[in-house]
């Protein structure tokens, strides 16, 4: 069992927890994550590593309630456990001898940016963070995505925060006035990342993506979470989850997101109509 030291609400729809997971801490870097299960008859999901802390032992995780299981996760707070917590999993960031870094995170996809763009600026590295949120009542890490850039740049796409536009413009704007990037780093939705990597492509800035396909063991085994890159087929689990981004095949990436998105909504709606009827879900 894995305690949960803190919960901390986001947003309406995002929260972060600080578990304590001692063995994971003294190994884990930006990039990779661990896989849970809330109770024994729980569904295995993979959620990155936010953040965590070698001397406390902790592990931090940030996730966007949407499906039963991150449900579920959520009616668990300080004090209780998770019962499987499994890391770190996933190939580290490789993040050494750059520059100049762009750091772009789109929603829930600035959990995983804000520890690529901490790695980078510990390192030494300039970095600029650009993140995209739908309105301002969902941004968060402000703070914290500050304190780990050189620049910050939040956007909205209904302006409602002052600062109206995709994040792609935002960052064709600064590679037009001299940035100098010599990497970009994109995390958010497929569509988002496809964006960001047809336009560093024109550019020939190198870009490196972080994939999040269904995924169920996390070892390579089910082969769940395959993707192509360059041709060739990989899995987001053992072989990323960073890939280079100029070479992965996101129409056959998006088309796979969408396979059990019929059954997702339908776990998710007959959960919560048990919560709202007061049935405990085991």
């Amino acid at each position: 069992m894995f305690p949960i030291l803190e919960k901390r609400k986001l947003n309406d729809s995002m929260t972060l927890m600080v578990v304590q997971a001692p063995l994971i801490a003294k190994k884990a870097h930006a990039g990779q994550f661990v896989i849970l299960r809330v109770n024994e008859r729980g569904e295995r999901i993979p959620l990155t590593i936010a953040d965590y802390d070698r001397e406390k032992g902790t592990v931090t995780i940030i996730y966007q309630v949407v499906g039963k299981t991150t449900m579920l996760l959520d009616q668990l707070n300080e004090g209780d456990a998770i019962l499987d917590f499994i890391g770190p999993l996933g190939r580290p960031s490789q993040l050494e001898g750059h520059k100049k870094a762009a750091v772009i995170g789109g929603g829930a996809g600035c959990a995983i940016a804000y520890p690529q763009a901490k790695t980078l600026h510990a390192m030494g590295t300039k970095v600029d963070i650009i993140a995209g949120f739908r309105n301002k009542d969902l941004i968060i890490l402000e703070d914290e995505m500050r304190a780990a850039s050189d620049r910050l740049t939040v956007m909205t796409d209904d302006g409602s925060n002052g600062n109206k536009g995709f994040v792609t413009a935002a960052l064709e704007k600064n590679i037009e006035e001299g940035a100098g990037y010599d990497l970009v780093v994109a995390i958010g939705p497929l569509v988002m990342m496809r964006a960001v990597c047809k336009l560093t492509e024109k550019y020939g800035i190198k870009t490196i993506i972080s994939m999040n396909p269904i995924m169920i063991d996390g070892t390579g085994m089910c082969g769940g979470c395959r993707l192509t890159v360059g041709g060739k087929t990989k899995f987001a689990c053992v072989d990323g989850p960073d890939f280079d981004g100029h070479e992965v095949d996101f129409d056959e990436a998006i088309q796979r997101s969408r396979t059990y998105s019929e059954q997702e909504k339908r776990a998710a709606r007959d959960f919560k109509c048990r919560l709202l009827g007061g049935v405990k879900d085991a």
